[in-house]
């Protein structure tokens, strides 16, 4: 198997593998995983390859950070990169385990969360993230879901960015101490991405919906903007949240709801192109992404080790030049998206 190589993360410094591991699934975001089959999942990734590892204390009300630290905890600490979140803290959930405390996740852990973004939030989620880990350091913090889909109006969001002054103070000293490498920004509604690249000078965007093969809206007006400033790119959902992974079936999902009959005609064409080619859905939906310059990596979620084997496949899977064309000339890509080119 050949190793998965390295891209630069912006200007940052940091070199991260093209391909890692998304752990919201590890949370229990759609289904309940026993332990057996969630640690089999994390060893089948390592076994893969995959040395990128990104949680957040959100995943599960920290059941992802558990999992994740399982593994990472084995390896020698020089061996793999790992990224967490920031922006919530959790407190226990008060009269024992009431596993209503466990929503939007289908299982998870009894702790309640609340936003918190100012400088003790920030250091208190990291502090509280390394012993969920059970590692003494994390490379890469990211501000997580300042967004609208949280925080609803524009008051909120302007009040939670206020808190995030002080916030970004002590991540600012958290990577002048080296005690992590770089600070990114995860973004579900591209509209946020002007609103920190004006305000903070962040390393990487940890996109969710913006840049997949079914949406590419991000190139007329955010992509130039990071890339005039150095901002780097990880793409959090290549699959779309579901849709690029099992194609336009019923009741499948787009950006973690059921899909519109919209995205489903679309996604239907480009899977009929992808047959008439012979590449699989997911074999295009994960090198798409990776032609973009500002890319460093795509980092899909899996709970199952097969799930994990099988995208370390589709990386690799020969896609023609003449897919993309046809894609492009069909207008179900973006007219200035770059497609992969053949290696040497």
């Amino acid at each position: 198997m050949n190793p998965i190589p390295t891209r630069s993360l912006g200007c940052s410094g940091v070199e991260v593998p093209a391909l890692g591991f998304g752990g919201a699934p590890l949370g229990e975001l759609f289904e309940r995983l026993t332990e057996d089959r969630a640690q089999a999942t994390l060893r089948g990734a390592w076994d893969c390859g995959i040395r990128y590892f990104d949680t957040a204390p959100w995943y599960g009300h920290g059941l992802s950070e558990h999992r994740i630290g399982w593994l990472l905890r084995q390896q020698d600490p020089a061996a793999f990169f790992c990224s967490t979140k920031v922006g919530r803290v959790y407190d226990r959930a008060r009269g024992g385990a009431d596993r209503d405390v466990t929503a939007p996740w289908a299982g998870g852990l009894p702790f309640v969360p609340r936003f918190d973004y100012t400088y003790a939030g920030v250091m208190r989620s990291f502090e509280d993230s390394l012993m969920r880990l059970g590692l003494n350091r994390v490379h890469a913090l990211v501000i997580h879901d300042l967004d609208f889909g949280y925080h609803g109006s524009e008051a909120n969001v302007g009040a939670k960015l206020r808190e995030l002054d002080s916030g970004w103070t002590a991540l600012e000293a958290l990577r002048r101490s080296g005690e992590i490498e770089a600070i990114g920004v995860g973004v579900n509604e591209a509209s946020m991405m002007p609103e920190f690249l004006d305000r903070w000078p962040i390393d990487f965007f940890l996109v969710a919906m913006p840049y997949t093969l079914l949406d590419q809206a991000v190139l007329d007006r955010e992509f130039p903007a990071c890339d005039a400033r150095g901002v780097g790119v990880v793409i959090g959902a290549p699959y779309a949240s579901g849709i690029l992974a099992t194609g336009a079936v019923e009741g499948v999902r787009y950006g973690y709801a059921p899909a519109s009959a919209q995205a489903r005609r679309k996604v239907a064409r480009i899977e009929a192109l992808c047959a008439r080619y012979g590449v699989p859905l997911k074999a295009a939906a994960l090198q798409f992404p990776l032609a973009h310059p500002l890319v460093a990596s795509i980092i899909p979620g899996a709970n199952t080790r097969e799930q994990v084997e099988e995208n370390r496949a589709m990386l690799e899977h020969a896609v023609p030049v003449e897919l993309w064309a046809e894609l492009r000339s069909e207008e179900l890509i973006h007219a200035d998206a770059p497609v992969p080119t053949p290696g040497p």
